[in-house]
């Protein structure tokens, strides 16, 4: 088999953006059930700064060196053996660990044509997102009109989605942000009330607007520092999801805390939720859907170089950052 040379940000060890390494790789041919992408646009998540600290879940890396990222798009430029559902030339993109990379091999199973209504930006930057909102909205937990709900980070590119979609259902959405200035940023994407965690005790504001009565569901992507508060905010029956830990895992906590309301909780994943190649389709299409209705809108609110990566991991990680971003290979 011949191999091309691509760059990639590489990590040799956990810890701070000082880690990741701009660095030529081989890529070889695609092997049998794979296609090559030269990519145009890599998708920048949450879920890298885990990767890259070494935290729990299911990025967590154990050998090195190692490759981050987990979605882009771009170009077919050589299709595997076996593989019929892709050609040389198409736009593509995928959901696939090792994105990073200049060029690289991604198995059929897990690429997509790029939905209509999103361009390659918008599908490596968005895509993910919105599958996790997919699932997260319409199926982990079916939101109803009339419903409350809770979107903790409702400025960052998760609650953004979640926002907007969520009103798009009919659900009442109450935000909670860090700044002045996201209050108004979450006001915009779609929420009803909009709460300045650092100004406000945000448990006790969510049942004042909701008259004592809590909300239906809360949807946490902090962890740690909301994680216990967020559960007053529940009524009877509620649900609250965690499903990232930006401030830091959640610990052990007394189970009996659930029992008063019968509340429950769930901490997924999407790749859960997208195990098969028509999951991964069908969650794909309904976001899209969605984009095209005008109920989600899919901006790219920061482009960044593949070289310059370590700055948009500092970014991020500042959590200053509103919506979503791509590296540019």
């Amino acid at each position: 088999m011949s191999a091309l040379k691509s760059s990639a940000v590489v990590a040799h060890r956990h810890g701070g953006p000082e880690v990741l390494e701009l660095e030529s790789i081989d890529v070889q041919d695609p092997g049998p059930g794979e296609i090559r992408i030269a990519q145009e646009a890599i998708g920048l998540n949450y879920a890298d700064i885990y990767q890259r600290q070494g935290a729990h879940g299911p990025t967590q890396t154990d050998s090195f060196p190692v490759i981050l990222g987990s979605q882009g798009a771009g170009i077919v430029e050589v299709v595997g053996p076996g593989v019929s559902d892709f050609k040389v030339g198409q736009a593509v993109t995928y959901l696939m660990p090792g994105a990073y990379a200049g060029v690289r091999n991604v198995p059929a199973a897990r690429a997509l044509q790029i939905p209509d209504g999103l361009n390659v930006e918008q599908a490596a930057g968005t895509l993910l997102r919105g599958m996790t909102a997919e699932y997260l909205l319409h199926r982990l937990y079916k939101v109803q009109p009339g419903q409350k709900i809770l979107v903790h980070a409702a400025a960052g590119g998760m609650g953004l989605i979640l926002s907007a979609w969520g009103r798009a259902l009919g659900a009442e959405v109450i935000g909670t942000v860090g700044s002045d200035e996201k209050v108004r940023v979450a006001k915009d994407a779609g929420c009803h009330h909009v709460i300045n965690y650092r100004t406000e005790r945000f448990e006790e504001r969510v049942l004042e607007l909701t008259a004592g009565e809590g909300v239906h569901v809360v949807y946490d992507a902090v962890g740690k520092d909301v994680f216990l508060p967020s559960l007053k905010c529940l009524r009877v029956r509620g649900m609250a999801i965690n499903y990232g830990t930006a401030s830091g895992d959640v610990e052990a906590f007394n189970l009996q805390i659930l029992h008063a309301k019968s509340h429950s909780i769930c901490r997924p994943t999407l790749r859960s939720f997208t195990i098969t190649t028509e999951e991964l389709r069908t969650s794909a299409e309904t976001y899209a859907a969605a984009v095209r209705r005008g109920d989600v809108k899919a901006d790219i609110n920061r482009r960044y170089k593949l070289a310059d990566v370590r700055q948009a991991h500092i970014d991020l990680e500042s959590r200053k950052t509103v919506g979503a971003a791509v590296l540019l290979p």
